[in-house]
Protein backbone atom coordinates (compact mmCIF):
# COMPACT_ATOMS: atom_id res chain seq x y z
CA UNK A 1 0.00 0.00 0.00
CA UNK A 2 1.36 3.08 -0.86
CA UNK A 3 2.16 6.06 1.46
CA UNK A 4 -0.47 8.87 1.25
CA UNK A 5 0.38 10.97 4.91
CA UNK A 6 1.51 14.41 4.09
CA UNK A 7 4.09 15.93 6.18
CA UNK A 8 4.17 19.24 7.78
CA UNK A 9 7.00 20.68 8.78
CA UNK A 10 5.41 23.92 10.85
CA UNK A 11 4.64 26.12 14.28
CA UNK A 12 2.27 26.65 15.93
CA UNK A 13 1.70 30.59 14.67
CA UNK A 14 -0.89 32.00 12.02
CA UNK A 15 0.45 30.71 9.04
CA UNK A 16 0.76 27.53 10.42
CA UNK A 17 -2.55 27.25 11.38
CA UNK A 18 -3.92 27.67 8.24
CA UNK A 19 -2.30 24.38 6.72
CA UNK A 20 -3.11 22.47 10.08
CA UNK A 21 -6.56 23.43 9.59
CA UNK A 22 -7.27 22.94 6.12
CA UNK A 23 -5.46 19.44 6.33
CA UNK A 24 -7.77 18.99 9.66
CA UNK A 25 -10.76 20.49 7.25
CA UNK A 26 -10.40 17.86 4.43
CA UNK A 27 -9.50 14.88 6.26
CA UNK A 28 -6.15 14.44 5.31
CA UNK A 29 -3.35 12.00 6.85
CA UNK A 30 -0.14 13.78 8.08
CA UNK A 31 2.28 13.86 10.55
CA UNK A 32 3.44 17.16 11.93
CA UNK A 33 7.19 17.92 12.31
CA UNK A 34 7.97 21.19 14.66
CA UNK A 35 9.88 23.58 13.34
CA UNK A 36 11.08 25.73 16.61
CA UNK A 37 11.72 28.99 14.81
CA UNK A 38 13.06 30.27 18.07
CA UNK A 39 15.51 28.12 17.92
CA UNK A 40 16.49 28.36 14.64
CA UNK A 41 15.43 25.07 13.53
CA UNK A 42 13.91 26.76 10.19
CA UNK A 43 17.96 27.37 8.99
CA UNK A 44 18.73 23.99 9.32
CA UNK A 45 19.68 22.48 5.42
CA UNK A 46 17.05 19.66 5.21
CA UNK A 47 14.56 22.34 6.05
CA UNK A 48 16.05 24.98 3.44
CA UNK A 49 15.93 22.39 1.08
CA UNK A 50 12.04 22.47 0.80
CA UNK A 51 11.30 25.89 1.98
CA UNK A 52 14.15 28.14 0.87
CA UNK A 53 12.80 31.26 2.36
CA UNK A 54 13.71 29.70 5.43
CA UNK A 55 9.50 29.95 7.05
CA UNK A 56 7.32 27.86 7.76
CA UNK A 57 5.16 25.60 7.11
CA UNK A 58 6.24 23.78 4.45
CA UNK A 59 4.94 20.46 3.35
CA UNK A 60 5.81 17.10 1.61
CA UNK A 61 3.22 15.16 -0.08
CA UNK A 62 4.13 11.66 -1.46
CA UNK A 63 2.00 11.55 -3.73
CA UNK A 64 1.76 14.86 -5.83
CA UNK A 65 -0.30 15.84 -8.98
CA UNK A 66 1.76 12.98 -11.24
CA UNK A 67 1.52 10.56 -8.54
CA UNK A 68 5.68 11.70 -7.54
CA UNK A 69 6.17 13.38 -4.50
CA UNK A 70 6.09 16.98 -4.30
CA UNK A 71 7.47 20.00 -1.52
CA UNK A 72 5.53 23.05 -1.30
CA UNK A 73 6.17 26.16 0.57
CA UNK A 74 4.25 29.11 1.34
CA UNK A 75 1.21 29.06 3.02
CA UNK A 76 -1.24 30.01 0.54
CA UNK A 77 0.66 28.16 -1.97
CA UNK A 78 -0.02 25.07 0.48
CA UNK A 79 -3.50 25.79 0.60
CA UNK A 80 -3.88 26.25 -3.09
CA UNK A 81 -2.42 22.95 -3.76
CA UNK A 82 -4.64 20.97 -1.02
CA UNK A 83 -8.00 22.60 -2.14
CA UNK A 84 -7.05 21.09 -5.73
CA UNK A 85 -6.05 18.13 -4.43
CA UNK A 86 -8.99 17.79 -2.84
CA UNK A 87 -11.55 19.18 -4.77
CA UNK A 88 -12.49 21.67 -1.31
CA UNK A 89 -13.01 24.93 0.24
CA UNK A 90 -11.96 26.51 -3.48
CA UNK A 91 -15.34 26.93 -6.08
CA UNK A 92 -14.80 24.91 -9.06
CA UNK A 93 -16.27 28.21 -10.93
CA UNK A 94 -14.24 30.75 -12.65
CA UNK A 95 -15.70 33.63 -11.16
CA UNK A 96 -16.59 32.21 -8.09
CA UNK A 97 -12.80 30.77 -7.75
CA UNK A 98 -11.27 34.47 -8.68
CA UNK A 99 -13.10 35.91 -5.55
CA UNK A 100 -11.85 33.29 -3.27
CA UNK A 101 -8.38 33.95 -4.29
CA UNK A 102 -8.41 37.37 -4.33
CA UNK A 103 -9.27 37.76 -0.49
CA UNK A 104 -6.80 35.10 -0.08
CA UNK A 105 -3.88 36.84 -1.47
CA UNK A 106 -5.57 40.30 0.73
CA UNK A 107 -4.24 38.07 3.54
CA UNK A 108 -1.25 36.90 2.13
CA UNK A 109 -0.37 40.17 0.97
CA UNK A 110 -1.73 42.55 3.71
CA UNK A 111 -3.35 41.07 6.82
CA UNK A 112 -0.47 38.27 7.70
CA UNK A 113 2.23 41.41 6.89
CA UNK A 114 0.63 44.52 8.47
CA UNK A 115 -0.81 41.98 11.55
CA UNK A 116 2.59 40.40 12.02
CA UNK A 117 4.21 44.41 12.33
CA UNK A 118 1.60 45.17 14.87
CA UNK A 119 2.75 41.96 16.93
CA UNK A 120 6.47 43.15 16.61
CA UNK A 121 6.26 46.55 17.63
CA UNK A 122 3.51 46.59 19.49
CA UNK A 123 5.23 43.00 21.44
CA UNK A 124 8.26 42.03 20.90
CA UNK A 125 10.32 45.52 19.35
CA UNK A 126 13.19 45.73 21.52
CA UNK A 127 12.50 49.67 22.38
CA UNK A 128 9.12 51.08 21.85
CA UNK A 129 8.47 53.24 18.72
CA UNK A 130 5.32 55.13 18.89
CA UNK A 131 5.36 56.01 15.22
CA UNK A 132 5.51 52.04 14.73
CA UNK A 133 3.25 51.03 17.00
CA UNK A 134 0.72 53.65 15.86
CA UNK A 135 1.44 52.74 12.07
CA UNK A 136 0.50 49.27 12.38
CA UNK A 137 -2.36 49.23 14.62
CA UNK A 138 -4.34 51.87 12.84
CA UNK A 139 -3.56 49.43 9.48
CA UNK A 140 -4.82 46.69 12.10
CA UNK A 141 -7.68 48.52 11.94
CA UNK A 142 -8.15 49.29 8.90
CA UNK A 143 -7.72 45.58 7.62
CA UNK A 144 -10.65 44.84 10.29
CA UNK A 145 -11.96 47.06 8.70
CA UNK A 146 -12.32 46.00 5.38
CA UNK A 147 -13.40 42.41 6.65
CA UNK A 148 -15.89 43.81 8.67
CA UNK A 149 -17.63 45.77 5.67
CA UNK A 150 -17.44 42.33 3.46
CA UNK A 151 -19.21 40.57 6.06
CA UNK A 152 -21.75 42.55 6.52
CA UNK A 153 -23.29 41.29 3.17
CA UNK A 154 -21.32 37.64 2.87
CA UNK A 155 -21.85 34.82 5.55
CA UNK A 156 -17.91 34.01 4.59
CA UNK A 157 -14.98 36.18 3.33
CA UNK A 158 -15.23 35.21 -0.34
CA UNK A 159 -19.44 34.76 -0.55
CA UNK A 160 -21.73 32.07 0.61
CA UNK A 161 -19.38 29.22 1.18
CA UNK A 162 -16.36 28.54 3.85
CA UNK A 163 -13.29 28.44 1.24
CA UNK A 164 -9.50 29.02 1.97
CA UNK A 165 -9.87 32.45 2.37
CA UNK A 166 -11.79 32.11 5.67
CA UNK A 167 -8.99 29.66 6.90
CA UNK A 168 -5.89 31.93 5.84
CA UNK A 169 -7.46 34.82 7.68
CA UNK A 170 -9.10 33.15 11.11
CA UNK A 171 -5.89 32.22 12.66
CA UNK A 172 -4.18 36.28 11.95
CA UNK A 173 -7.31 37.32 13.69
CA UNK A 174 -6.87 35.06 16.93
CA UNK A 175 -4.92 37.65 18.47
CA UNK A 176 -6.56 41.06 18.46
CA UNK A 177 -5.86 42.10 21.47
CA UNK A 178 -1.79 42.26 20.78
CA UNK A 179 -3.54 44.06 17.66
CA UNK A 180 -4.86 47.21 19.63
CA UNK A 181 -8.17 46.00 18.43
CA UNK A 182 -11.07 45.55 20.16
CA UNK A 183 -13.58 42.75 18.50
CA UNK A 184 -17.19 44.41 19.36
CA UNK A 185 -15.94 47.51 16.98
CA UNK A 186 -16.01 45.35 14.26
CA UNK A 187 -19.89 43.16 14.89
CA UNK A 188 -20.16 41.37 11.43
CA UNK A 189 -16.20 40.13 11.58
CA UNK A 190 -17.06 39.11 15.43
CA UNK A 191 -19.95 37.08 14.65
CA UNK A 192 -17.98 35.44 11.27
CA UNK A 193 -14.91 34.66 14.04
CA UNK A 194 -17.15 33.09 16.31
CA UNK A 195 -18.98 31.26 13.97
CA UNK A 196 -15.29 29.74 12.61
CA UNK A 197 -13.82 28.93 16.05
CA UNK A 198 -16.35 26.74 16.79
CA UNK A 199 -16.00 24.34 13.72
CA UNK A 200 -14.32 21.10 14.79
CA UNK A 201 -11.76 21.47 12.60
CA UNK A 202 -10.58 24.48 13.38
CA UNK A 203 -10.18 23.45 16.80
CA UNK A 204 -8.63 20.76 16.22
CA UNK A 205 -5.77 22.67 13.94
CA UNK A 206 -5.54 25.11 16.36
CA UNK A 207 -3.98 23.00 18.55
CA UNK A 208 -1.58 20.93 16.41
CA UNK A 209 2.05 21.34 17.77
CA UNK A 210 0.41 24.40 20.27
CA UNK A 211 1.88 22.69 23.20
CA UNK A 212 5.22 23.17 22.26
CA UNK A 213 5.36 26.81 22.13
CA UNK A 214 6.65 29.41 24.86
CA UNK A 215 6.67 32.91 25.52
CA UNK A 216 9.28 34.99 23.63
CA UNK A 217 11.84 36.16 26.58
CA UNK A 218 15.35 35.05 25.98
CA UNK A 219 17.56 37.77 23.88
CA UNK A 220 18.57 34.35 21.62
CA UNK A 221 15.25 33.37 21.01
CA UNK A 222 14.90 37.50 20.01
CA UNK A 223 17.87 37.35 17.73
CA UNK A 224 16.99 34.11 15.93
CA UNK A 225 13.79 35.35 15.03
CA UNK A 226 14.18 38.90 14.48
CA UNK A 227 18.14 39.95 14.73
CA UNK A 228 20.88 38.98 12.49
CA UNK A 229 20.42 35.49 12.06
CA UNK A 230 17.50 36.37 9.81
CA UNK A 231 19.94 37.69 7.59
CA UNK A 232 22.85 35.96 7.28
CA UNK A 233 23.42 34.06 3.86
CA UNK A 234 23.28 29.95 3.75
Amino acid sequence: MSNTTIDVFSWPTPNGHKVHIMLEECGLPYRAHPINIGKGDQFAPEFLAISPNNKIPAITDPAGPDGKPISLFESGAILVYLAGKTGRFLPQGDRERYDVLQWLMFQMGGVGPMLGQAHHFRLYAPEKLPYAIERYTNEAKRLYGVIDKQLAKNRFIAGKSYSIADIAIFPWLRSWQNQGIVLDDYPHLKKWFEGIAERPAVQRGVKVLADLRKPLTDDRSRDILFGKSQYERR
